[in-house]
């Protein structure tokens, strides 16, 4: 088996990273840190073209192959309100607890709560070479939140495949397993253990 695929993640944070290696088999694909974080300006109308933004960004700087990823939460009863714009939810300066109170508040009385996590990863090799993978994971918005692990928006949100009132903050394992991010590393991982293979019989 030849060399694995070496990408630097469009992100100067090490746990980042880190999360994208537990996803990622080494012997497959490689990711590490970039050695500083730019600032890239997400005004892209898509995960996808956000996700390419970062990816060009941190590839015109280090010139070397790139690995991307834009993620956000969709809620059916609030079209357009977060997607995309998730993280900046409410506008500037809130915390996650803020977020995730001001989305309860929303959704208070409202019976649909169907909501899905997508993330969007974007493998950057060249300007030519430019690979997607997308990874969902459908659930709903609980009434409260649960449980003491994750970030963001993980303890309002209930995965189909979990089971009942069990949020991403409350199962950790599970998370790890069938999260969107999880399943966009799984698509990439299997393109590039085929590549791989692809190369080798050449």
């Amino acid at each position: 088996m030849r060399k694995p695929f070496s990408f630097i993640l469009a992100s100067g944070n090490a746990h980042k990273a880190e999360e994208f290696a537990e996803l990622l088999s080494p012997e497959i694909v490689k990711v590490e840190a970039a050695e500083q974080k730019l600032d890239v300006v997400e005004d892209g109308e898509s995960f996808q073209a956000n996700a390419l933004l970062k990816a060009q960004a941190y590839y015109q700087k280090f010139k070397v192959p790139v690995m991307a990823d834009d993620s956000g939460l969709v809620v059916e009863a609030l079209p357009g309100e977060l997607g995309i714009h998730s993280a900046r939810f409410g506008g500037e300066g809130l915390s996650d607890t803020d977020r995730v109170n001001l989305l309860l508040e929303k959704l208070k009385g409202v019976e649909e709560r169907s909501a899905y996590f997508v993330c969007q990863l974007c493998c950057y090799f060249s300007p030519k070479e430019i690979y997607f993978f997308e990874g969902r994971l459908s659930g709903e918005i609980g009434h409260a939140p649960k449980g003491e692990h994750g970030f963001g928006y993980d303890p309002v949100f209930i995965p189909t495949k979990a089971g009942a009132d069990v949020s991403f903050a409350s199962d950790p394992e599970f998370k790890a397993k069938y999260s969107h991010r999880a399943v966009a590393c799984q698509h990439a991982q299997s393109f590039f253990t085929g590549l791989n293979e692809t190369v080798d019989k050449s």
